[in-house]
Order: structure tokens, then sequence, then C-alpha cells
């Protein structure tokens, strides 16, 4: 039976958190290594911005400085999401691994495949959406006023977002399965045009692991499932791990030289990085 490397659920900041996947990124460019999934959370609010999206054009900075909310820029596309109460998951693979391709798409369904068998242990029922636009078809700047194709619904509703880059063979992808949410809180810290009428339509379109079956599923509970989702579907086994002294390094130099640096978070996307 074919072996992952899981890296166990933690609290970091944001910054640690872009700069940890990214590191495990690198160090899978730069040797072979087994796919890994990373579980974890955030250890104060903080809005992700997508590889390519204005900061000052799409996100209230003054909101969230004022209120010691963190813009970290990730490093891959999609659109911003503000974390808090939702559990973040990363995937580090190469496109030859015996799962994946070269097809992004593909590559989206069977990760969702494997959410999907995680939330049902947990007791909410979730699908994939097969009709849905592609990222660059949304003007919003909020990951989760619209879905897209084959990303995941609960009850009609989106409930995760994810999104990958790709890079030498390898893929990252990040997203993120909501605990709870604050719909009034979302466009408080991204700029809408009528906050009042968004709140209601995201209202009406997103929801979470609390509103699907309240209180009975914490972090733990979600972590051990998901993880036993991807265990089921693709008939592997997930071995507990820790960074490599190669990717402890990665890291310390991306968050001193990347994440950490307001030039990079606060951008208009940048032309090189990965």
């Amino acid at each position: 039976m074919e072996k992952w490397r899981v890296i166990p659920f933690e609290l970091f900041d944001s910054f640690e958190n872009m700069a940890i996947d990214e590191a495990i990124f690198r160090a899978g460019r730069q040797r072979e290594m087994s796919p890994t999934l990373r579980l974890y959370g955030w250890e104060s609010p903080a809005v992700s911005l997508g590889y390519f999206q204005n900061a000052e054009r799409e996100i209230n900075c003054g909101y969230c400085h004022d209120r010691g909310i963190d813009i970290v820029r990730r490093p891959t596309g999609g659109r911003a999401v503000l974390h808090g109460d939702d559990l973040t998951y990363s995937l580090v693979a190469g496109e030859s691994s015996r799962h994946f391709s070269s097809d992004i798409i593909k590559t989206y369904r069977i990760i969702s495949g494997c959410i999907i068998r995680g939330l049902e242990k947990s007791g909410v029922e979730a699908e994939m959406v097969e009709k849905g636009r592609s990222g660059s078809e949304s003007a919003e700047p909020f990951c989760f006023a619209a879905s897209y194709r084959n990303e995941l619904l609960a009850d009609g509703k989106k409930i995760c977002g994810s999104a990958q880059v790709r890079a030498k063979g390898m893929f990252l992808q990040q997203g993120s399965l909501l605990m709870d949410f604050d719909p009034v809180a979302v466009c408080a810290a991204i700029i809408t045009k009528d906050a009042e009428a968004k709140e209601k339509a995201l209202e009406a379109s997103v929801t979470s692991i609390r509103k699907s079956v309240g209180d009975n599923v914490g972090i733990d509970t979600l972590c051990r499932n998901i993880a036993a989702g991807f265990e089921e579907v693709l008939n592997i086994r997930l071995i507990e791990g820790r960074l490599s002294p190669e990717e402890e390094t990665l890291k310390d130099s991306l968050l001193e030289n990347k994440y950490r640096n307001a030039q990079w978070n606060m951008g208009r996307g940048a032309k090189s990085g990965h």
C-alpha cells in the first residue's frame, strides 16, 4: 500500500502557514518525495489573497489593520478567503504520481472525492459541483461568492473552496472547509459594492460544518475524518510526519524574505516567486 506523509493539525499565523505550504512544494520540486497532506488552522483571523489579486482594490485594508486581521498572499490562485473558523488543508504531490495527472480538473475531482468521503464520515452530505464558473469568470473578490466546477456543496450551498499552483511536475492545492461562517465579517473585510445585499446572498449560498451538523463535529474529529477519506478513496496509508530539515530551512527563508514582507502581500500579484 502506498504511503503518504500527513502533517497533523496545528495552529500558525497566516505568514507561517503559507511559508510551510510553499516550503513543502519547493522541496518536492527539488527531489522525489511522497505526497504530503497537511491540515491546519489559524492563530488569529487573516485574509488570504489569491496569487493575482489586487489587495488595495479588493480588500478593506484599513478595517483589517484596525482589527488585527493579517493580509497574506497565497502561492495559489483563486479569490480571497477570510480565515479564522475554518479547517485548511494543503496537498503537495507530483503530476505523475499514481493518483494524479497533468489534468488540473481531474486532480480537483479526485481531491474533492476524498474530502466528500471525509465529510460523509462527519455527518455532512456533500456533492461536487458539475457545472459552475471557472475562476476567470468570477468578478467577486471573495472565494465563497461563487461555486466553481468540481468544488463542494452541502445542502446546495458552498462549504469548501480550493485553489492550485503547478510547477516542475508538482502541484500544491490549498483549500478551506468552513467550520462556521459570518457573512457580515466577510463583507466588512473584503470590499463589496453593496454590503447588505451581498451579506444576504452569502447567507443563502454558503454553509458550514456547524450549520450542517451543529457542534457534534469538532476540528479534531473533522481532521481524522478528512484524513480517513483520503486513505479510503485512494487506498493509501497516511504516516504522521514533520517538516524535514530542508523544508524547515526553506520555510524560514520564505518567512523572512517573502511572507512577512508587505511588498509581497500587498503587491498586485508577483510576476515571479514560484
